[in-house]
């Protein structure tokens, strides 16, 4: 490969949560190890690849003139956002007056939620249940009505279409969030299942947010497709939001945007993200997404997917082979696993509080799932070498699931 997915990268002291957090006091990260294990970071949704060479060097750029005042978008910032979506997605039409700005994902799915609800109003999401929704909706004053996802007979997380119509009906609901491709689940929506939601969201005049921020991230033969593009209803009804910091990893640099066709739903969202005064881009943010957004950035990406890919299968096989009672539905996206541990946890007389920490003490720095409504659920990221992706797993054979 031409891209460096193989080096591990030392984040230590260079502004990672996901490592310098681990055994730090209060939040929710993983504890320490014991001694004679280092930790290997699988908890926080951020990677461990170092980011196509594009991204640095656009900001080292700009870094380089020695004024940073007040500025506006330029035409290579919407542009490079225009392109990016034609050329991965097949988006047409698209043009600067539908894209505006969002410091994050979740600013964005509120301002959405402000503009078409009420402070109060119930909110229909799928489960298992991403963390930052709950946490932003909540927060905000929205009441979260769940439709639990439900795995078929192939082992693939499914819509309950029926469900999800009795919840609206029931709670009279006009608002949802969709999350695609789908996290903790990984599940890349089908056009057909797409299709289906939005004639049942028409029917009965529900918003939608779309958060598809990993829309980038989609494994195989698999092939995302936007939301709005499923039809007209689709797109007049739906606000999509996307960013480039899972793709590249520029969670620290703070961008995100969205894309709305509906003139009156954008208006309303640009008043409402614009009241708080806070809701601005910043300029090295924008030179990194042109540098992301570029035909390097797209040969980038290409061989991150195969490599996560590959990721995925060995942690899926080994899964299969070796540890007895865990099931997992093999994610088409994203590069999160989503662990049951049900079974497991029954045999053996484990908690998940105990299955977790028995994961942490020998470096597995690994996520509890019940954040995300999997009542014995770890979630664990596969965003690394494949060399940490091995000893990880190793580990948990020989001193976890197998011990």
């Amino acid at each position: 490969m031409k891209y460096d997915f193989t080096s591990i990268m030392d984040r230590c002291g260079r502004d990672a949560i996901a490592v310098d957090a681990i055994g730090q006091p209060g939040g929710f990260a993983p504890s320490a190890p014991r001694e004679g294990f280092d930790a290997i970071p699988m908890w926080v949704a951020d990677m461990n690849f170092p980011t196509v060479p594009t991204i640095p060097a656009a900001i080292i750029e700009r870094a380089q003139h020695p004024a940073f005042g007040y500025f506006s978008a330029t035409d290579d910032y919407y542009n490079a956002i225009i392109r990016w979506h034609e050329e991965r997605n097949g988006v047409t039409g698209l043009s600067k007056e539908h894209i505006g700005y969002e410091n994050g994902v979740l600013g964005g799915v509120i301002t959405a939620l402000n503009v078409v609800c009420s402070r109060g109003d119930k909110v229909l999401l799928h489960s298992p249940t991403y963390i930052g929704f709950t946490g932003s909706l909540t927060n905000n004053g929205y009441r979260i009505v769940h439709s639990p996802l439900l795995l078929d007979e192939d082992n693939v997380w499914r819509m309950d279409f029926d469900d999800m119509e009795k919840k609206i009906v029931d709670n009279h609901i006009h608002a949802t969030v969709l999350c695609s491709p789908h996290n903790p689940c990984g599940r890349v929506w089908e056009r057909w299942e797409l299709e289906r939601a939005m004639e049942l969201f028409r029917k009965h005049n529900v918003y939608v947010v779309s958060d598809e921020i990993w829309s980038d991230i989609i494994l195989g033969n698999h092939r995302h497709i936007p939301t709005q593009s499923v039809s007209e209803d689709a797109r007049q009804r739906t606000a999509a939001i996307y960013a480039p910091s899972k793709t590249f990893n520029l969670a620290g640099l703070v961008g995100s945007y969205h894309i709305v066709y509906n003139q009156w739903l954008r208006e309303r969202m640009e008043k409402e993200s614009s009241l708080c005064h806070y809701n601005d881009m910043n300029v090295l943010s924008m030179h990194a997404l042109v540098g992301a957004y570029g035909p390097e950035g797209q040969e980038w990406l290409d061989e991150l997917c195969q490599v996560l890919a590959g990721n995925v299968d060995f942690a899926c096989d080994y899964i299969a082979q070796r540890f007895e009672g865990v099931k997992v539905s093999k994610p088409q996206g994203t590069y999160m696993l989503f662990l049951d541990c049900t079974d497991w946890c029954a045999k053996h007389g484990k908690t998940v509080d105990e299955l977790e920490k028995m994961g942490w003490d020998v470096g597995v720095a690994w996520q509890d799932g019940r954040m995300f409504h999997g009542p014995c659920h770890i979630r664990v990221n596969l965003a690394l070498p494949l060399s940490r992706v091995r000893e990880a797993f190793e580990r948990l054979d020989k001193y976890v699931f197998n011990a």
